[in-house]
């Protein structure tokens, strides 16, 4: 071998030993950050280092040898797997070819129709396409796409919601066996429900109500209160009874599976199961008997839990409250079911007080909501109401979901080796996350303590106490929150660390949840005496684990998607009027400022700032200029003029007319 094949040889061994693999993230810009685990920094990669690396996928990376303004610089040289490979944008037409401009901006190419899909077809141009990406060999030639389903005309309120749906591979529609089987669920009910009567503890006879959003359709959870003889309180939290009705591995279990949670949208809930059950059969509704999988717990008013029981029973709730309605009751001291409300708020917040004590963190954020007309268009932004009863109900579900963790884990540590279980987890923040976060307080004022990156929830609540009720507020909530980890699915516990939970899972909600099918599944199986064990059995929930922590992100996307929609649809009648908001990003291209009533972001291009040359500082926490020394910076409040909305992006733009000062 000469001296030349030697040296390609060695550099081609260098590199493979070089190769990291990832998750890859693009922004609206091309470029790729790479998620590297065990790796501090994620790895950079330009544009025309791609190579046809989208957004979400699984890639193989290689670092490149020098550092550009400081950071790890990589190109991607393996596409493991795709993250998605349907898209949703509008049919268009030029130079003789017909292609899908994406709406998602993140997707930085057009997918050109393949010629079958072209050729002796007249093909709805101006409307909105799910397609499905068929080939794509080089990043110099746009991708080859079929056309999947036609969602309607752009513009319009419907098509822009079944958009979102679709875009982030939801169904809007449940397949035809799907909806064949629900009916016959329902058909077969009557007899179903009699035969099951006799095999269940009866709670019929014990006062028993709901609370929950004015406009819910689906009730998972029933609260019922009664005093006993002892002194002590009954709570029982009644969770609609899904498996009784869902056979495992059936058309509709599968369809479950794939979807994993419901999606909310603005106008609408797209379920995970059929209406037949999710509105019908298996919710919670009133002055009707219900199936449920109750945690009936002997308590006291401190929150000090005597004794608990897991099991079916039968139960006929009395009253369905809205949030509202309950608070109200509360609040007048008077009124139906008032004697049972009171008594479950009070244990609801002494089980908060507990939680708090012991560590859990006091997350709260605003909601946005929208008051919509006939054809979707907002009328009216408002921020939701954060009453008492939101919590009280909150509270009693942690203590379902806990103690069910608890007890199941106690069962299985009386064995000689631990069942499958399915945990919410929420692991400790990372190090660098803390410390960057740590940063964005100092800017604004304010002390974190941590050492060497690890913080303490006290010292968390400690701060958001600090900061209650002033401007900067939701900023520095909404900064924490991203520090943290994620709380995932998964079937090995490491605890909650915002819950402060040794043991935590999802078992209150199996209409809307995947998961807490799947746990009422394994609690059943652990009362019957019968654990699932095996390696088969844990890899299927080690892998439906993993697919429900990624549609729950999903999902969460898709409502985040509706409400931005709506926010800019809504300012769009305002082009030209000042508003009051906050800074809440910066780049050296640009700040973001979030509208105070809205809450709606948007852009202020650094190009635009005629007063003064800025340039990036303190770690990208603030903008200071050159020659005059003006700053800008995070959570800094600021008028602005509305110059003009695209509803189509969903994006928004600024004029900053001037900063605050306090």
């Amino acid at each position: 071998m000469n001296k030349h094949a030697k040296k390609h040889k060695r550099r081609k061994e260098e590199a493979k030993t070089a190769e990291l693999q990832g998750i890859i993230h693009i922004n609206m810009r091309a470029f790729g950050y790479v998620d590297v685990p065990d790796k501090e920094e994620d790895i950079e990669v330009p544009p025309e280092l791609l190579n046809t690396a989208l957004n979400g996928d699984t890639v193989i990376v290689v670092p490149k040898p020098k550092k550009r303004n400081g950071r790890i610089r990589g190109e991607v040289v393996e596409i493991v797997e795709r993250a998605k490979t349907q898209f949703v944008g509008a049919l268009e037409e030029e130079g003789g070819f017909i292609f899908v401009k994406p709406d998602d901006t993140r997707c930085y190419i057009d997918f050109i129709l393949e010629r079958s899909e072209t050729e002796n077809k007249e093909l709805p141009m101006d409307q909105k396409v799910l397609v499905e990406m068929t080939r794509w060999t080089s990043s110099k030639k746009n991708p080859l796409a079929k056309i999947v389903e036609i969602l309607g005309p752009a513009g319009t309120h419907e098509t822009a919601m079944h958009s979102i749906v679709a875009g982030l591979g939801f169904n809007w529609n449940f397949p035809g066996e799907v909806e064949k089987q629900a009916h016959e669920i329902k058909e077969h009910a009557p007899t179903f429900f009699d035969s099951e009567i006799p095999k269940r503890r009866d709670m019929r006879g014990i006062r028993t109500f709901t609370i929950d959003p004015a406009d819910a359709k689906d009730f998972d959870d029933a609260i019922s209160v009664q005093n006993l003889p002892n002194g002590n309180i009954e709570i029982g939290v009644h969770i609609a009874d899904v498996t009784a009705y869902l056979t495992p591995e059936s058309p509709m279990d599968k369809e479950a599976q794939k979807r994993a949670t419901s999606v909310y949208l603005v106008d609408r809930t797209i379920p995970m199961l059929p209406e037949v059950l999710s509105n019908d059969l298996c919710s919670l509704v009133p002055n009707e008997d219900r199936l449920a999988f109750s945690a009936i717990f002997e308590m006291n008013l401190e929150g000090e839990v005597f004794d608990r029981w897991f099991g079916e029973t039968v139960i006929h709730s009395d009253r369905r409250f809205s949030y509202k309605e309950a608070q109200d009751i509360l609040n007048a001291n008077e009124g139906e079911l008032y004697e049972e409300l009171k008594t479950a708020e009070t244990i609801a917040k002494a089980l908060q007080r507990k939680r708090f004590a012991k560590g859990s963190i006091a997350f709260e954020t605003d909601e946005i909501k929208f008051e919509l007309d006939a054809t979707g268009w907002p009328v009216r932004a408002f921020r939701k109401e954060r009453l008492e009863t939101m919590k009280m109900i909150e509270d009693l579900m942690l203590l379902a979901n806990r103690e069910v963790a608890t007890w199941v884990a106690h069962q299985n540590k009386s064995r000689e080796r631990d069942g499958v279980f399915v945990w919410r987890i929420h692991d400790t923040p990372k190090v660098d996350r803390i410390e960057e976060l740590s940063l964005f307080l100092k800017v604004l004022g304010y002390t974190l303590p941590n050492q060497n990156g690890i913080v303490q929830a006290q010292d968390l609540n400690k701060l958001f106490k600090e900061i209650e009720g002033t401007p900067e507020q939701e900023l520095i909530e909404t900064a924490t929150i991203r520090s943290m980890a994620k709380a995932i699915y998964s079937t090995k516990n490491v605890g909650h660390f915002g819950l402060a939970f040794d043991y935590y899972t999802h078992f209150t909600s199996p209409i809307r949840r995947y998961p807490d099918v799947m746990v009422h599944r394994i609690v059943k199986a652990h009362l019957a005496g019968k654990a699932p064990r095996g390696s088969q059995v844990y890899s299927w929930h080690e892998r439906m684990c993993a697919q429900s922590s990624e549609r729950e992100v999903s999902a969460m996307e898709a409502e985040r998607d509706s409400v931005k929609m709506k926010q800019v649809e809504y300012l769009s009648q305002h082009i030209g009027e000042e508003f009051e908001g906050v800074i809440t990003g910066i780049q050296d291209w640009g700040i973001f400022v979030e509208e105070a009533t809205t809450m709606a972001e948007g852009l202020v291009r650094t190009s635009s700032l005629r007063d003064d040359i800025y340039e990036l500082s303190d770690h990208g926490f603030r903008l200071i200029g050159t020659k005059k020394g003006k700053t800008l910076s995070l959570g800094d409040k600021v008028k602005v003029k509305l110059l003009r909305t695209d509803t189509e992006q969903k994006t928004i733009d600024w004029e900053l007319l001037e900063k605050r000062e306090d």
